[in-house]
């Protein structure tokens, strides 16, 4: 046959470049992304591992596990990830310590459930991956709605694995203002919290990012780094499960677990925290924590664990070595 006589149609060239084109984006991308671990399976990209793990609910939860010694865990704040923490992943695995973060149910890579949105199954979360790594003598570190995790994991499940505990911008013992809490902050807040969530969450997490590292005081440079990496941990969570974790960083009371904790405490806070108000968290839970040191950061913002990384990690590893 002459091909002269029979061209083929541009449109059929067309679509032939165009799955040829899509065919090596998609073996560009495969190479680019690591593949899903399967739950309880490592899977190994250079030198990190991430895997996932099953809860007893049916939820998978995404986590980072790297080095090896004694093992600190990382609970990160709302609405973000065990990203938040590249930081600190970075130096404690280079100082020698086994170094784990996971995302919380709702929260970056972990599964998405539209119910058990709450502080007590994420505690119970965190006590069955640390017993899934048969993890003992560790340190856990808790930021914001990770330091309430934290907190209600020991009320719920006590220290016999862990060494020592630190919180970060804490949210415990309550956010709420209330005639018993009177320097905590308004329901009204917490309602706009929840009404930019659920309507524009996009553009609200855009500008929380200025009052959650300061950025809107004078001689502060904003970072737009951290203002991106910040917006995309959050867009990659659960609208729910974000939406219904806004009940739990403020209106849930961790006086009582507090009271349970018996190893040693670190306690860090800024003091112009324009987000968790020092006032109404770190001064009142080093009051009620047995054996804690509070550490307060002068014109420390809520993000200091990013902003002031080298300072709050040298801090960190001072406390554990002590």
């Amino acid at each position: 046959m002459n091909p002269m006589k029979h061209p083929a149609s541009r449109h059929s060239l067309s679509l032939t470049r165009r799955a040829a084109l899509a065919s090596a984006g998609a073996a560009s991308l495969s190479l680019a992304l690591p593949i899903r671990a399967q739950a309880g399976s490592p899977t190994q990209t250079g030198e990190t591992t991430m895997s996932t793990f099953t809860t007893t609910d049916g939820v998978e939860i995404f986590y980072k596990d790297w080095g090896t010694g004694q093992p600190i865990v990382f609970s990160h704040g709302w609405p973000l990830s065990a990203d938040a923490w590249d930081a600190q992943l970075l130096y404690f695995g280079q100082q020698g310590y086994r170094v784990i973060a996971h995302d919380r149910r709702g929260h970056g890579r972990s599964g998405q459930p539209w119910d058990n949105n709450n502080m007590d199954r994420y505690a119970d979360d965190l006590a069955e991956l640390i017993e899934h790594l048969d993890l003992r003598d560790a340190i856990l570190v808790g930021h914001s709605t990770g330091g309430g995790e934290v907190t209600r994991y020991i009320g719920r499940h006590g220290t016999a694995r862990v060494a020592k505990a630190v919180l970060v911008g804490a949210v415990p013992p309550v956010m709420l203002k209330s005639a018993t809490n009177p320097n905590g902050t308004p329901i009204e807040v917490f309602d706009g919290i929840r009404r930019g969530t659920a309507l524009d969450r996009s553009n609200f997490f855009r500008e929380l990012t200025v009052p959650f590292y300061g950025f809107n005081r004078e001689g502060v440079t904003a970072n737009a780094g951290f203002q991106e990496s910040f917006w995309l941990q959050g867009m990659a969570g659960s609208v729910k499960g974000q939406y219904d974790s806004i009940h739990e960083f403020s209106e849930v009371d961790y006086t009582d677990d507090l009271k349970r904790i018996d190893v040693p405490t670190l306690i860090v806070h800024g003091d112009d925290d324009q987000i968790v108000p020092i006032d109404a968290s770190a001064r009142l839970s080093a009051d009620i924590v047995p054996d804690a040191q509070l550490l307060v950061y002068e014109g420390g913002s809520h993000g200091l664990a990013q902003t002031e990384a080298e300072r709050f990690n040298a801090d960190l590893h001072a406390f554990i070595r002590g």
